[in-house]
């Protein structure tokens, strides 16, 4: 093979997917339970689906705008401004084919060689991954067991500098479940405009909390002029395999994503877009259904790896993870998460794929269900017991 360019080489992986690889590979000669990928086991509600179908039926299977049908932007901005108590315009929108994109193009747009990116660590792989690919610096802000995984805004403040061009939040949290509080996004917000920096405000999970309101930094009108939300109908809507998200962000940035689409992927599947519309504007049963059972199946995981030698976990405010500490078990985390996938058939990720200060912890989706949860809290505490 010819020599690859040498950014190759700074591109990382997201390790989900890697795991479940090796877990289905391994289902040929043992029972696996599937904890490892972030992904709701409850089907696409069928009017979503069935609206995808007479998408097709219709014709909806030619090339739309790159920043997605007006239909949808619309919908959008008054969906998600509804949620945060902000008034978006169509204008500010960029449909892209899953949420990961917007990561990406935003990076892309902003990013220059050298510059700065701080991100939460533990986090979302591919934060690091793409600042370190389009030739930025990857600056990780460390998220600490004690402050229940929420950034910490003075030292925050302390990383910023002339260098900073972004500061990447993600509040509900992947991998610890932490949600940021009103007064932790006011004093991001006040960091950025002194410092003239953009946020990416991951907010993927935003409807996906327990015991709290959902707070997004948008609600601070100061900082829209540098600010791009994130967000989709993956979690939400249990649409992962559909791939749609969106970005929304000031009109001239929006400009500039949906022309980096254009080069790109030229446009989010335009059948797909008709079904997210049914999602925005149809019956919410099955969604307020699927948030109840998540908050079952996070108290039976919490309370049970409470429960098993050497673990401790902090409950989760939001999302679907379980990040538990198990420094206690006198075993490298590593090594734990690979044990238990080989051993005990149960498929968890190590806390380091989420940044060298997730080593010592072990992340569980309990996006599955009860009785899976239970089995695999059944294993481990077998697995544990034999060490």
């Amino acid at each position: 093979m010819r020599r690859l360019a040498a950014r190759m080489n700074r591109l990382g992986t997201e390790t989900a997917f890697d795991c479940l690889c090796r877990a289905k590979a391994l289902e040929c000669r043992m029972e696996v339970v599937h904890l490892e990928i972030g992904e709701p086991d409850f089907d696409t509600p069928k009017h979503i689906r069935e609206a995808a179908k007479r998408a097709l039926d219709e014709g909806w299977t030619h090339y739309g705008p790159s920043a997605g049908l007006p239909e949808l932007r619309e919908a959008i901005a008054a969906y998600a401004g509804r949620l945060r108590g902000v008034r978006f315009s169509p204008d500010q929108v960029v449909v892209t084919p899953g949420a990961k994109p917007v990561i990406a193009f935003a990076i892309m747009a902003l990013v220059e060689d050298g510059d700065e990116v701080i991100y939460p660590n533990p986090g979302f792989p591919i934060y690091e991954s793409m600042i370190e690919y389009m030739g930025g610096r990857a600056v990780p802000i460390r998220l600490r067991e004690e402050n229940d995984f929420r950034l910490d805004v003075e030292e925050l403040a302390a990383l910023v500098n002339h260098r900073t061009k972004l500061i990447i939040i993600n509040s509900p949290q992947n991998p610890t479940g932490c949600v940021l509080t009103a007064d932790d996004l006011h004093y991001i917000a006040d960091t950025a405009l002194e410092h003239d920096c953009w946020i990416l405000a991951d907010e993927i999970y935003s409807e996906i909390l327990y015991d709290t309101e959902f707070a997004s930094i948008s609600r601070l009108p100061e900082i829209g002029r540098q600010l791009i939300v994130l967000d989709g109908f993956s979690k939400t809507f249990a649409m992962t395999g559909w791939r749609v998200g969106y970005g929304i962000m000031p009109v001239p940035m929006a400009e500039k994503l949906a022309r980096i689409q254009t080069n790109t992927n030229s446009c989010t599947a335009s059948f797909v877009q008709r079904a997210c519309l049914q999602a925005l504007n149809g019956p919410r049963d099955e969604v307020t259904e699927m948030l109840t059972r998540f908050r079952r199946r996070r108290d039976v995981i919490v309370n049970g790896l409470n429960e098993l030698p050497g673990f401790r976990c902090r409950e989760p405010k939001g999302a679907f993870y379980a990040f538990p500490n198990v420094t206690a078990t006198g075993i490298d985390s590593k090594v734990l998460a690979g044990r238990l996938l080989e051993e005990a058939g149960v498929a968890c990720l190590d806390g380091a794929c989420f940044g060298k200060y997730g080593d010592g912890f072990v992340r569980f989706s309990y996006a599955a269900s009860v009785e899976n949860i239970e089995r695999a809290l059944d294993k481990t505490r077998q697995l544990l017991a034999g060490k």
